[in-house]
């Protein structure tokens, strides 16, 4: 399967201000998925799921998220997917901070709070993901998963991702996982806020070829 660079311009970026940007991104990634489930109008595919897992065993949604995160990276070993320094962090960070996010906010009740945790979410969570993803120090664990499957099956990658998330999300909702409007927002938000932040947060610097040069 052909790879598609996210940014055309090779650039040389300093290992720490790479390192910095991603332990920021899953902080806000994070942060705004403990926004997202107080705000109870929906949840992203994945979340919905950890929501359902949450309710059928009782532990954190930041534990539960950990766990699948462990669950989906030993999917990896047939697929032949190789972490880096970002999945490792992907799964402790984020679990980690949803769970204070979530400490720290309380569930909402009044509509008009419900939506702006819920606007706000999607928007920060757009954000988040252009941060972790342009430091290219390694996918999360379902970034993974879903790449890995598109190029062991030869699917796009657009086919594959619909699949896992079509079946994460029917699983999460039967577990009793949170399906709205927010749901739908995430859908059809998030691709293009990612493309739209990822020029915002990729360090540009002299390119590599000329700096060998």
């Amino acid at each position: 399967m052909a790879q598609v660079d996210l940014f055309p311009v090779r650039v040389s970026v300093h290992p720490s201000r790479r390192l910095t940007q991603l332990v920021l991104g899953l902080l806000l990634y994070g942060a705004s998925a403990g926004m997202l489930t107080r705000a109870d109008l929906g949840l992203d595919p994945w979340n919905v799921l950890h929501e359902g897992l949450t309710k059928l065993t009782g532990l954190t949604f930041g534990t539960i998220i950990a766990i699948s995160s462990v669950a989906v990276l030993l999917l990896w070993i047939p697929l032949r997917q190789r972490p880096g320094i970002g999945t490792v962090l992907n799964v402790i960070i984020i679990s980690v901070t949803v769970d204070l996010t979530r400490a720290v906010l309380p569930e909402q009740q009044v509509l008009g709070w419900q939506i702006v945790l819920l606007v706000g979410g999607v928007v920060l969570n757009g954000l988040a993901t252009a941060a972790y993803v342009g430091a290219r120090l390694g996918p999360g664990p379902r970034d993974g998963l879903m790449t890995g499957l598109a190029a062991r099956t030869g699917r796009s990658v657009r086919l594959v991702r619909t699949g896992i998330e079509v079946t994460v999300l029917a699983t999460g909702w039967l577990l009793g996982g949170t399906v709205g409007i927010g749901t739908a927002l995430y859908a059809l938000a998030i691709g293009p806020l990612v493309q739209a932040f990822l020029p915002l947060v990729t360090y540009r610097y002299r390119p590599v070829e000329a700096e060998l040069g």
